[in-house]
């Protein structure tokens, strides 16, 4: 399956999204005056959901729906039963 431009945009902004957002609890301790870290956190913010939801649009519902669930960190440890594997691999 040849990926097209939209998915690799898609992509691309969605690991923009990351590196704002892991950007923003580096901000205190810049060397910055106080109004200016409150500006680039908000300016962090702001692109990091920008681009969190235009990535999402681009890369079409079912992987945006996906990976959704997937970072939502109440999913995080949640256990697998093994009756699903094992159902799956009699079928």
């Amino acid at each position: 399956m040849q990926k097209t431009w939209k998915f690799k945009l898609g992509i691309v902004l969605w690991v923009i999204c990351v590196i704002a957002f892991l950007a923003i609890p580096v901000v205190p301790f810049l060397d910055l005056e106080s109004s200016a870290k409150i500006t680039l956190s908000t300016v962090l913010l702001v692109i990091g959901e920008i681009t969190f939801w235009t990535g999402g649009l681009l890369l079409g519902k079912e992987l945006f729906t996906k990976y959704k669930a997937y970072f939502n960190p109440v999913n995080w440890f949640k256990q697998k039963s093994g009756n699903d594997t094992i159902n799956n691999q009699q079928n």
